[in-house]
C-alpha cells in the first residue's frame, strides 16, 4: 500500500474506531433504571418548578473548511490537500496560540503567501505534478514551506531527507535545543515530546521518520528525523513527521490516554510546544507577522480560582473563600452541586439553608456554575435524555459508585442551571461535572442548555495549558461554540495541598513563559491548609497574572477567537486591520520587533505598547492601525519584552 493511501485509510479508520467506541459505550452503558425517591430524602422548594421550555440538541453538521478560507496574504496559509483529515484540530490549535491563518485548496493561492503549511500530507496521490513542482520552487524564491507528512511527490530533496519511514513504534522525540528557532524552549519538558508512552505497551499513533536528514530540528527515539529543516537561500523548508491535526485532536477531545503520564499538577506542554514551533517558523519568515496574545491586558498568565462545592460542609466554607477573594479583587468560580436528594454520595445541602449560602456567594460578586445534581462517576454513561426534564420531577439517585437511577445528561444540565439561576439571580454559563466525568455528547448538550464554558478536562490529559474549542461528540469534524478551560492544579493529590505551594508556583511560572492559563481547583470542604494555599498562590503569581472567573475569561477568549488580523505594508507604514466582531477589552497583539504604534493617524485612544506587546482598550468593529519602524533593531529578541506594565502611548 502506498504511504499516502495509508494515511488516508488511517484517518478514516480513526473516525470509524471512534464511532465504534462511542456506540459500544452507549450499548454497554447500563439501561436507565427508575426508582421512587422517598419523600424524606427529597428537598422540595415550595412554588418552584421548571424549566418549562424544552431543550433541543443541535444536529451534527460538519464544519466546512471554507469557514476558514478568507484572509490576506500576511496570514499563514494552510494548503489543505485532503479535506477528509484532522484539519479542524490544526485550525483550533492555531487559533489558541494566536496565529492568523487561512485555509485554501488552491496551490497558487497558497503560494501567494510568505509562509505555507501543507496539511495533512505532500504526495503525488493528492497533488498534481505541476503543483508539486510549484511547491518545490517556493523555498527557492524566498518562501517558507512547512510540510506535514511529506510522503512522496519527488520533494524529498527540497526538505532534505532520503526516505520517509512509517512506524507505530516511536514514543518520543527530542528537540535540537541549540537551534535559534527553538531558543524559547528551555524547559526539559519542552525539549522532549511524547507521541506515546513505551511503559504502557500501547500501540501509539503512526509517525513518519525521515532518514539521512542533516541538522534536523527534532529526532525520534529511533534516530530518524521528526522535523527536518533546509535553507534555500532566504527560503526555508521544514518536514514534520507527525500528523499535527490528529495529535491536537487527541488532546482536545480528551482521547489521548496513551500519551498521558500524569493527570494534573504538573507541567505538560506537549501541544503547546508544537504550536509554539509553528509560531516561531511563521514569525521568523513573515516580516509582517502579527499574532494574538493569549492573556488579557498583556499579562503573562491567566489564572482562574475555582471551587467544587460538592459536600455538606463545603457550601458553608465556600463563603469564607469568597470573602477572601473579594478582598483581593479576585472573582472566583463556584461550581455548585445542586444536591436536593439524599443518596450514596451525601446528605442534602441544596436546601433552604444551602440556598442562603449560594445567594451570599452571588452577593459577594462570585461566579456560580453547575457541578451537576447527581455528581456521579458514571455521568459519562448517562443517556442524553428527553430535553423536558424539570424540577421537582427530575429525581436522580446515586446508589453507589457505578449505579445511578432516573438520570440523564440534559436533566443534570437543565435542572441544575434552572435552580442556580432561580435562587442566585445569575444566568450561569460555566459547567464542571462531578469527578470530571466527561460524556462524548457533552459539548452539544452544553450548547443546547445555555452553557458556554466547560472545565471538564485536566490540562495534562489535554496535553495543553491553553484553552481550546470543543467538537461535537468530541470527534473530528464539527466544531461547537463551547470552550474548554482545563484544570491545572487540584487539591486531592498527595501530599496535601498546603504542602504543595512551591511546586504549584513553579508550574505556574513555567506556563507563564508563553502566556498559558492556570485553573486551580479547590474543594472548600476544609479551610486551614487549602485556604492557606490559595492565599500563597494568589500572592505568588499576582505580579504577572491576570485573574478572572471561568465565565469572565471565557467571554474574553470567545471574543478573541473571532478576531481577524491582516497586515499590509506600504512605503511609510505597516497597516494592521483588526476585525473585532464582539466587544473585547484588553486584546493584546504581538508585533514584529522594531514596530511602534504611530503617534498620528490612529483611531484609538489608550493603546499601550511595551516592546513587541501592544494592548488595546475596549474594541468592537473594524479598525486600521498604523505602525512605523523604530530605532530598535528588527533582529532584537521578541522574548525580551515583558507582558506586564505596558507603556501608555496616549493615542
Amino acid at each position: 500500500m502506498q504511504r499516502s493511501t495509508l494515511v488516508r485509510v488511517s484517518g478514516i479508520a480513526l473516525l470509524f474506531v471512534s464511532l465504534v467506541i462511542g456506540v459500544r459505550i452507549l450499548v454497554s452503558a447500563p439501561p436507565v433504571q427508575h426508582m421512587e425517591v422517598p419523600e424524606k430524602d427529597f428537598h422540595r422548594f415550595q412554588g418552584v418548578a421548571g424549566p418549562d421550555d424544552a431543550t433541543v440538541v443541535p444536529r451534527h453538521v460538519p464544519t466546512a473548511w471554507t469557514t476558514y478560507e478568507p484572509g490576506s496574504t500576511s496570514r499563514l496559509a494552510i494548503l489543505l490537500t485532503d479535506p477528509d483529515s484532522s484539519w479542524l484540530g490544526l485550525a483550533h490549535g492555531l487559533k489558541s496560540i494566536g496565529i492568523p491563518f487561512r485555509i485554501t485548496r488552491n496551490v497558487h493561492e497558497a503560494l501567494a503567501h510568505k509562509v505555507v503549511l501543507v496539511y495533512p500530507m505532500i504526495s503525488g496521490k493528492v497533488l498534481k505534478p505541476e503543483e508539486l513542482q510549484a511547491l518545490a520552487e517556493f523555498p527557492k524564491t524566498g518562501g517558507t514551506l512547512i510540510g506535514v507528512q511529506v510522503l512522496g511527490g519527488g520533494l524529498n530533496h527540497v526538505f532534505g531527507f532520503r526516505d520517509a519511514v512509517a512506524s507505530r513504534q516511536r514514543y518520543d522525540l527530542t528537540l535540537a535545543t541549540a537551534d535559534p528557532l527553538l531558543a524559547d524552549l528551555t524547559d526539559p519538558r519542552e525539549q522532549r515530546l511524547r507521541v506515546g508512552i513505551r511503559d504502557k505497551g500501547i500501540e501509539v499513533m503512526g509517525t513518519y521518520g525521515y532518514t539521512d536528514a542533516s541538522a534536523p530540528l527534532a529526532r525520534f527515539d529511533d534516530g530518524t528525523a521528526a522535523v527536518t529543516q533546509v535553507a534555500h537561500g532566504p527560503g526555508r523548508a521544514y518536514a514534520i513527521g507527525v500528523d499535527l491535526g490528529f495529535l491536537l485532536l487527541k488532546g482536545y477531545n480528551n482521547r489521548g490516554e496513551e500519551l498521558v503520564k500524569t493527570f494534573d499538577n504538573e507541567f505538560d506542554p506537549t501541544l503547546d510546544v508544537w504550536l509554539r514551533l509553528i509560531k516561531a517558523m511563521y514569525r521568523t519568515a513573515q516580516e509582517e507577522a502579527v499574532t494574538l496574545g493569549t492573556v488579557p491586558f498583556g499579562k503573562s498568565l491567566s489564572v482562574m480560582m475555582t471551587h467544587d462545592v460538592d459536600f455538606t460542609q463545603s457550601i458553608k466554607h465556600a463563603v469564607e473563600y469568597a470573602e477572601y477573594e473579594k478582598r483581593q479583587g479576585v472573582v472566583g468560580t463556584y461550581f455548585i452541586q445542586v444536591k436536593y436528594i439524599r443518596d450514596y454520595n451525601d446528605d442534602i445541602f441544596f436546601n433552604d439553608e444551602g440556598v442562603r449560602y449560594v445567594k451570599q456567594l452571588a452577593d459577594l460578586g462570585m461566579e456560580l456554575g453547575s457541578h451537576t445534581i447527581a455528581h456521579s462517576r458514571v455521568f459519562n454513561q448517562f443517556p442524553m435524555g428527553s430535553g423536558r426534564e424539570s424540577y421537582p420531577s427530575y429525581a436522580p439517585f446515586v446508589k453507589d459508585r457505578t449505579t445511578a437511577y432516573n438520570v440523564s445528561i440534559l436533566g443534570e444540565l437543565r435542572v441544575s442551571k434552572f435552580l442556580i439561576d432561580h435562587f442566585s439571580g445569575q444566568s450561569i454559563v460555566s459547567f464542571r461535572p462531578g469527578e470530571l466525568s466527561n460524556p462524548f455528547g457533552l459539548p452539544q448538550a452544553l450548547l443546547a442548555t445555555g452553557y458556554r464554558y466547560s472545565s471538564t478536562a485536566t490540562a495534562n490529559n489535554s496535553l495543553t495549558h491553553l484553552p481550546y474549542q470543543l467538537n461535537y461528540d468530541r470527534l473530528t469534524d464539527s466544531e461547537v461554540e463551547i470552550f474548554e478551560f482545563p484544570v491545572t492544579i487540584e487539591d486531592e493529590a498527595l501530599p496535601k495541598m498546603g504542602d504543595r505551594l512551591p511546586q504549584a508556583l513553579e508550574v505556574a511560572k513555567r506556563i507563564s513563559r508563553y502566556g498559558g492559563s492556570v485553573v486551580v481547583l479547590i474543594h472548600p470542604n476544609v479551610l486551614d491548609h487549602k485556604l492557606a494555599f490559595e492565599k500563597g498562590f494568589v500572592e505568588g503569581v499576582r505580579p504577572y497574572a491576570w485573574f478572572g472567573s471561568v465565565g469572565e475569561f471565557g467571554r474574553w477568549w470567545a471574543a478573541r477567537n473571532r478576531v481577524e488580523v491582516d497586515v499590509v505594508r506600504d512605503a511609510a507604514a505597516m497597516r494592521v486591520t483588526l476585525n473585532v466582531p464582539v466587544s473585547l477589552a484588553g486584546l493584546t497583539l504581538e508585533v514584529p520587533p522594531g514596530w511602534e504604534v504611530a503617534r498620528s493617524g490612529n483611531p484609538l485612544r489608550g493603546v499601550a505598547q511595551h516592546g513587541t506587546m501592544v494592548t488595546f482598550p475596549q474594541l468592537q468593529g473594524t479598525y486600521t492601525l498604523l505602525f512605523t519602524p523604530s530605532s530598535v533593531s528588527p533582529s532584537a529578541s521578541r522574548t525580551s519584552s515583558s507582558r506586564s506594565n505596558p507603556v501608555n502611548m496616549g493615542l
